[in-house]
């Protein structure tokens, strides 16, 4: 006993689609840092290398506008300033292609991996976040060692690649300084975009390493307990015993329309003791006769009682009526197939009827009334007069 209450208080189970919902809503989904960070300087090392050669020249020509001295500059302090904010505008200027670049590769990274999101509930103030012995919990966990491993890790790899591309480019770098001045910034420029490139690439193995781990590490959080999986059902789909009862209720509430409707019947059909069957036909509003009632045993003896009280001929026809109750719901129409059986008993009916406000020929009923084998569940041959269920 005490093994099946560890274990349903154990988290196993995996989220259920509402807590994933709910997570969401409070901010909390799969989030690779390093999967940004390697798209951002992607993008922002592409950039360099296919902007570095115009990039290098207009920051040159920005430089040499800067250090360049006119005589008013020389005598006047108060010319300076405004030289300085327009050398710093011409290099914002050049610069705002790249940083424009970075800024949608920033807004638009986190979402490859859960998606747009934005949640209130992920920036409100937290006094738990600033709990010192949380932290040092935080700091000591399994989490912060695998963040520390990942670190390390990280640096290994992207030193020891920007140490081999470094080494690889001695030459390039050296050959730098024997170029002329405006073919050297080129040369650098493009030198930089591509070394930069190579080693930002080099992050590529630690994004599909981490990735992986962010999906699994979300959803190990997000595990539940089977007794929270248990909780939660009982709260979405409502308590059994509950809803037991509201199902007793619309029944009894439904059984209660039904008896009102069976002193408008025109006619019950019997078998004569297990199924009962009230059916009503108007030629005006009606295209075929429509069941307003049914029922078995007990409940199709009420249907008789209720039909004795309010003078609804009784008709006992006990292929007839096994073969309505069992192919035809309460509002429905009779089945096609029936039409010739019932119209026969809804004739009988209505002669009993005109022969009891105003005489005449007593009616007879036929006692050959025809059912399909296929209607009837039993499948007998017999006539309406001597069958017994």
């Amino acid at each position: 006993m005490a093994g099946g209450q560890e274990s349903d208080l154990e988290k196993t189970e995996p989220a259920t689609p509402k807590k994933l919902e709910k997570a969401r809503e409070d901010g909390q989904v799969a989030r690779s840092p390093e999967l940004t960070t390697f798209i951002v300087l992607l993008i922002s090392a592409g950039g360099v290398w296919f902007m570095g050669s115009g990039l290098m020249g207009q920051m040159s020509a920005i430089m040499k506008k800067g250090l360049q001295m006119e005589r008013e500059l020389a005598f006047d302090s108060q010319l300076m300033i405004p030289r300085l904010g327009q050398l710093a505008s011409d290099a914002l200027l050049a610069l705002l292609p790249l940083f424009g670049i970075l800024v949608v590769a920033a807004l638009f990274a986190p979402m490859m991996l859960s998606g747009w999101l934005f949640s209130s509930k992920a920036i409100q103030p937290d006094f738990k976040r600033i709990n010192p012995m949380s932290g040092l919990g935080r700091m000591f966990s399994k989490k912060s060692v695998i963040e520390l491993v990942k670190a390390v890790a990280k640096a290994l790899v992207i030193g020891g690649v920007g140490a081999l591309v470094i080494w690889n480019f001695r030459d390039a770098v050296l050959s730098l300084a024997s170029q002329s001045v405006d073919l050297g910034i080129t040369h650098m420029g493009n030198l930089l975009g591509l070394t930069f490139f190579i080693i930002v690439g080099s992050m590529l193995l630690i994004v599909l390493i981490d990735v992986p781990f962010q999906i699994w590490d979300h959803a190990e959080n997000l595990k539940m307990t089977k007794e929270e999986v248990r909780k939660e059902m009982k709260e979405s789909e409502g308590d059994p015993h509950v809803k037991a009862r509201i199902r007793s209720l619309q029944r009894e509430a439904s059984r209660k329309r039904m008896m009102a409707e069976i002193p408008k019947a025109d006619v019950i059909i019997t078998n004569p003791t297990h199924y009962a069957v009230a059916l009503r036909y108007q030629d005006s509003a009606m295209s075929a006769p429509k069941v307003v009632a049914k029922g078995s045993h007990l409940l199709a003896a009420r249907i008789r009682e209720l039909g004795q009280e309010h003078r609804v001929p009784i008709l006992e026809s006990p292929r007839l009526a096994r073969a309505i109750y069992h192919h035809a719901e309460i509002g429905d129409e009779i089945p096609e197939t029936l039409y010739t059986a019932v119209a026969e008993v809804l004739a009988y009916v209505f002669q009993l009827r005109r022969y009891r406000e105003y005489g005449g020929a007593a009616p007879q009923l036929s006692q050959q009334v025809l059912i399909p084998d296929e209607m009837d569940p039993l499948g007998q041959k017999a006539t309406s007069g001597d069958e017994q269920d």
